[in-house]
């Protein structure tokens, strides 16, 4: 190998006309290396590389990333340490390395994470991150645990959240339209983590669930989703649903409807907007209409979030969804399929034929069984078979002076009102009917003709709505009472 000296005294004497063949006999260099460093245009420093050596950990390192993977899922607290990686290795994997050999490379990951979290990360306005957190709440009273979706402007730092029973595509798809109503637009890219809602990263091929693939066609709007154990590439979301949670839901909100309650929330972060941004000089609100001039324009017809499917009825007429929730349909359609519309907050039962609602019924979530029944599904048969009466689940549903004058009538005649209250239950609904026939009992007993007029009231003009004023009668008193002094009205 030549020193910088002999090369230069070669291109030296290429310089002053010599050929390869005279610098040949004259330094005794190689051909083929005269030729080399004349030809060669760049002399800097290159900087200096080790070259990685093989390791006998290599083979099992996918092994080790699938585990670690699946530590993201659960609480940070049974995460894998570097000694359990290295007894499930060798356990599981027949791994013959030493443990040090684990540690080193277990150390190098967390580094590299490390590392990479520290980037910062410029963002164009418009982009906007998404992400799930948890708090827990008074629902009716009841403290329950709810997720809380969170969409994050990294330009403006601004955000809006909505509540959920969960993160299914129902939920997410959901919580976006309704935030993309209420801003008015459309954010051209959403970053997601690997959300089973939306979808999931497997290597470089991005998978898509079915409802959301339909919801983003409709939304024009394109996605990322973040690499394996890449929190940092949407940071802003992760630190924004640590800031909602203590700044919304610090003390523990009451709220009664959930749906009324995420129509509070589209306006709770307006507050946060008035101040100004951490790093720019400008406020938040201001930033945020920055972000605005880039949104997409909102479909002409908005999304239907719904998921439709036929699912088997018990031999009860109750359709188990998620695994472990049950919802009534009709006793007449035990065994049956049923056609179901699966909501973010709500379970629709349908008509096979016209697809017309039967009935609807709050979402439930959670590992715990569940079972929701809607007596007015069963109003048609009990009508049928009042011998049923006393067992049946509608006679508890009932106030207590209605179902105490319905004990006490004879089979003939409980059948007779038990079948009016199911007529009432199809033309005027389920709660209307049951009003209807309580106010009529007032009177003592119960008249079809008067239930029917007091129902029709609920469900119109209203059963407490006063009289408005009514037309002026001042025209016909002027022609039929005046007076014959001064033409004046008596």
């Amino acid at each position: 190998m030549l020193n910088m000296s002999d090369i230069n005294d070669i291109r030296d004497l290429h310089f002053r006309g010599y050929k390869i063949s005279e610098i040949h006999r004259k330094t005794g260099a190689d051909p083929k290396t005269i030729r080399k460093y004349l030809e060669k245009e760049d002399f800097s420093d290159t900087p200096l590389t080790v070259a990685a050596k093989s390791s006998i950990l290599d083979p099992y390192k996918p092994t080790i990333q699938s585990w670690l993977e699946e530590d993201r899922k659960h609480w940070r607290k049974q995460h894998h340490t570097a000694r359990r990686v290295y007894d499930r290795l060798v356990e599981e994997e027949d791994y013959t390395g030493s443990y040090e050999t684990v540690q080193r490379y277990m150390q190098k990951i967390r580094k590299d994470v490390q590392n990479k979290a520290s980037q910062e990360l410029i963002w164009d306005p418009g982009y906007a991150e998404v992400d799930f957190g948890e708090a827990d709440f008074y629902e009716n009273d009841q403290l329950i645990r709810r997720k809380y979706l969170v969409v994050s402007f990294p330009f403006s730092n601004h955000s809006y959240v909505q509540l959920f029973g969960g993160e299914t595509a129902e939920c997410v798809c959901q919580g976006l339209q309704d935030i993309f109503t209420h801003i008015g637009g459309v954010p051209p890219v959403l970053i997601f983590d690997n959300a089973t809602g939306v979808g999931h990263r497997v290597h470089d091929k991005v998978i898509e669930t079915k409802m959301f693939r339909k919801f983003r066609a409709q939304y024009r709007f394109q996605i990322r989703f973040c690499n394996p154990e890449s929190g940092w590439e949407k940071g802003n979301v992760e630190n924004k649903v640590k800031t909602v949670r203590l700044n919304l839901f610090v003390p523990l909100p009451h709220y009664i409807d959930m749906i009324e309650y995420n129509k509070e929330l589209l306006s709770k972060t307006a507050p946060k907007a008035e101040e100004t941004h951490y790093k720019k000089p400008k406020k938040i609100r201001e930033l945020f209409e920055e972000d605005r001039k880039h949104f997409l324009d909102l479909p002409a017809k908005s999304f239907n979030v719904c998921r439709y499917d036929w699912f088997k009825a018990d031999g009860y007429g109750k359709v188990c969804i998620d695994g472990k929730h049950y919802y009534s349909t009709k006793p007449e359609f035990h065994n049956q399929k049923v056609l179901i519309g699966v909501r973010a907050h709500y379970i629709d039962v349908l008509e096979e034929a016209s697809g017309k609602l039967i009935v609807r019924h709050r979402r439930q979530y959670g590992d715990t069984r569940t079972d929701v029944s809607d007596y007015s599904t069963t109003l048609s048969v009990l009508s049928r078979n009042a011998g049923a009466w006393n067992n049946s689940g509608i006679r508890r549903d009932l106030p207590d002076p209605l179902r105490d004058y319905l004990d006490s009538l004879e089979k003939a005649d409980l059948k007779a009102k038990l079948r009016l209250m199911s007529n009432l239950n199809d033309e005027f609904g389920y709660q209307s009917a049951i009003d209807a026939m309580s106010m009529s009992l007032k009177n003592g007993s119960i008249n079809a003709s008067d239930v029917q007029i007091i129902a029709q009231r609920i469900t119109g003009y209203g059963i407490n709505t006063p009289p408005g004023p009514g037309p002026s009668l001042k025209v016909y008193d002027l022609a039929f009472l005046q007076s014959c002094k001064g033409g004046e009205v008596l």
